[in-house]
Formats: structure tokens, C-alpha cells, sequence
């Protein structure tokens, strides 16, 4: 792995090209046609990627760096490489964020908690572009396990995608500014699900391929669980119920 400032230089103008050939990270990091097919909500592509950030108790320094599906999945590699390149104190905090293209199946979040158990001055933050296999009733048990073990689970906005480009993708110069704007409305729909995951509702959101023209069609279908259950904000941010109006 290799490490950088957390901080980036103010006087550094990046807009008129691209990663510095002397940024420590350039070589681990993806091509931009790995970042849009990767990430993209409506690409269901198989390979799974993982872009990573780790810091060190007060250490302004963040390591950063990615990786893919082996024979394993990405989360146990990551966790058998962090295991076997680290040797350190229980006292000494680190904080972790993922950048995943896929969420956890029921297998890695398994993986993932027993790893948090056995370091507790670990914390993970994961963002995640697409949910795995949601409808599978294991894999949306073990979010649930994550999220119950202190683990936080989001999923990737536009400010993610900007700060992923920014950080981990080999942009051409002068396409600092040219990161991929996603609809709002994909993520959203992948959040919406993401919270019925959470609070134990049943699936919301049906996505579907078609083969022929490689359309993904996403559909809705709520209960009124879903609608005494979901935050409001939620609910209205997706669309699904109109703002309330005080007449007086």
C-alpha cells in the first residue's frame, strides 16, 4: 500500500491536469473505465470492486489503494492482507471507509464482523454502489449484522463518486472536473431499499436485466410497512409522499 496527506496542497492547480506523476498513490490506482463500469447503479456487473482508505489513530497520513475478486471475495482479502501486514495494540484506533461496487454478501459480512470483534479499535464506515443479491433474505440478514455491530452502511452519493475519481481513479488532465454523474434517482432507489434492509421490512425495490438491449429496469413495489416504517424524509426525498401544507 502506499500512503499520502490527508490534505491536499492549496497552491496545486489540478484542473489542468491529471494525478501528479510523483503522487505516491498513482500506481494503485484504477483507469477511468474501471471506475464507470465498476460503480455505474445500473451496470449489474459481476466483478466486484473495493477502494479503500485507512487511518491511523491521529496520523494525518491516509494509505489508500483497491483491489478485486480473487479465488476469494475482495472483503477477505482485504482482511487477510490487513491481518497479515499489521501487528498492533487493541488500544490503537484506526478508522477504515470502503468504496464498494457491490454490497457484502451473507458470507463476507460474517467475515467482516468476526474481524471487527477480534480488533475493537477498528472502525469501518462502508459506501456501497449497488446492493448484492438483495432479495436474498442471508445477505440482508448479515447487513443487518453489520449495522448492529457498529458498522455504517451507505449508499454512494454524487459526493462519494467526486471524492473516488479525485482519489483513486488515473484521470486524464484536465478531467479532474468530468467524474461520473449518476442519476440521483438510482441511488436513491438503492437507499430506499438499503433502509428497508436495515429496519427488518420486506423488499421494496425489484431490479430486473433485460439481455437483448442490456436495459436494467428498476421497480417499486412498497407495503404499508414500508410507508409507517421508512423516516419521512426518506420517503418524500424518493418521491413516494407529497410535503405536508399548514393552511392558516
Amino acid at each position: 500500500m502506499t500512503s499520502e496527506r490527508g490534505k491536499a496542497d492549496p497552491g496545486a492547480s489540478t484542473l489542468e491536469q491529471g494525478p501528479s506523476s510523483g503522487d505516491p498513490t498513482l500506481r494503485r490506482r484504477i483507469e477511468p473505465w474501471e471506475f464507470y463500469i465498476s460503480y455505474d447503479p445500473k451496470e449489474l456487473c459481476k466483478e466486484t470492486c473495493l477502494l479503500y482508505e485507512i487511518k491511523w489513530g491521529m496520523s494525518w497520513k491516509i494509505w489508500r489503494s483497491s483491489g478485486k475478486n480473487t479465488t476469494n471475495h475482495v472483503e477477505v482479502n482485504f482482511i487477510e492482507k490487513f491481518t497479515s501486514e499489521r501487528c498492533f495494540h487493541s488500544s490503537i484506533s484506526c478508522s477504515i471507509t470502503w468504496f464498494l461496487s457491490w454490497s457484502p454478501c451473507w458470507e463476507c459480512s460474517q467475515a467482516i464482523k468476526e474481524f471487527l470483534s477480534q480488533h475493537p479499535g477498528v472502525t469501518l464506515v462502508i459506501y456501497v454502489a449497488r446492493l448484492f443479491q438483495h432479495m436474498d433474505q442471508q445477505n440482508r440478514q448479515g447487513l443487518r449484522d453489520l449495522v448492529n455491530s457498529g458498522v455504517t452502511i451507505q449508499i454512494m452519493r454524487a459526493s462519494e463518486y467526486y471524492h473516488c475519481w479525485r482519489n483513486f481513479v488515473n484521470y486524464p488532465p484536465g478531467e479532474e472536473a468530468h467524474w461520473p454523474r449518476h442519476p440521483p434517482l438510482w441511488m436513491m432507489l438503492y437507499a430506499l431499499e438499503l433502509h428497508c434492509i436495515i429496519l427488518g421490512l420486506p423488499p421494496c425495490l425489484k431490479i430486473s436485466r433485460r439481455r437483448q438491449n442490456r436495459l436494467t429496469f428498476f421497480r417499486l413495489h412498497l407495503q404499508n410497512c414500508h410507508y409507517q416504517m421508512i423516516p419521512p424524509h426518506i420517503l418524500l426525498a424518493a418521491g413516494l409522499i407529497q410535503p405536508s401544507v399548514t393552511w392558516r
